[in-house]
């Protein structure tokens, strides 16, 4: 896809620019790598889930790349790959732009991504991405997460994902409108601030075409789970 070529190639320039290389001294190339790994329970399997994001860059660039998925039985039933060139265009807020491949279900999807990540009213961090696909579908995925701190080490995080999209995808399983709407409750406790074990449920629901596909292939439309994970980051 040619934008897809047209995105990535632009990532790499803004990257390697003097106004992203300039200033080392003043504003040096850091890393950083997050995630959560986690074994979800339920009646009939134990999916295992993972959703890790590195950056490296300055204060106002950065590239991104995140990985998310589920294994189940040992197979992996979903996984994805984004790609993303960060810009701060405030002091609380990002805009990205990048590449989205989804490997899992397949037959395997590209996206072209853009991106508003950053700290809404009251705290709520905010993660709101379109995705462009190919025959002019679209997708829509929202993500929000609030911390509630009970002391220096033991934090409440509630948090909801909301995916729509704009066009059917049998195939996949992903229906027009809203597809999906998953919501979780963990309990972390902070060994360190970069080692957190945590515990809490999970719970994920199908709507509209999305769960019709679901049905028709014998799955259910509806699963609630005890997480046990561990939150990271170096």
């Amino acid at each position: 896809m040619k934008y897809l070529k047209v995105i990535t190639i632009s990532c790499l320039f803004a990257l390697t620019s003097q106004s992203f290389a300039g200033g080392i001294e003043d504003d040096p190339v850091l890393t950083k790598v997050m995630g959560e790994v986690e074994l979800r329970s339920t009646d009939d399997v134990n999916p295992r889930a993972w959703n890790i994001n590195a950056w490296v860059g300055q204060d106002l660039n950065k590239f991104w790349v995140k990985t998310r998925g589920e294994k189940i039985a040992g197979k992996i039933e979903k996984s994805e790959l984004q790609l993303l060139y960060s810009k701060a265009i405030t002091p609380f807020w990002d805009l990205q732009l990048g590449v989205k491949k989804d490997f899992q279900p397949k037959p395997q999807r590209n996206w072209g991504v853009i991106a508003a990540k950053g700290l809404a009213p009251y705290l709520f961090e905010v993660d709101a991405s379109l995705f462009v696909g190919e025959s002019g579908k679209l997708g829509v995925r929202l993500e929000a997460e609030y911390e509630y701190i009970f002391s220096q080490k033991l934090i409440l995080s509630p948090e909801v994902e909301i995916n729509a999209f704009s066009k059917d995808d049998e195939l996949t399983g992903t229906g027009k409108g809203l597809s999906s709407v998953e919501a979780g409750l963990r309990l972390r406790y902070e060994v360190t601030r970069e080692f957190a074990p945590y515990i809490g449920i999970n719970w994920e629901k199908k709507y509209g075409n999305t769960a019709d596909f679901s049905l028709t292939e014998g799955k259910g439309i509806e699963d609630a789970q005890i997480v046990v994970g561990m939150r990271f980051w170096f």
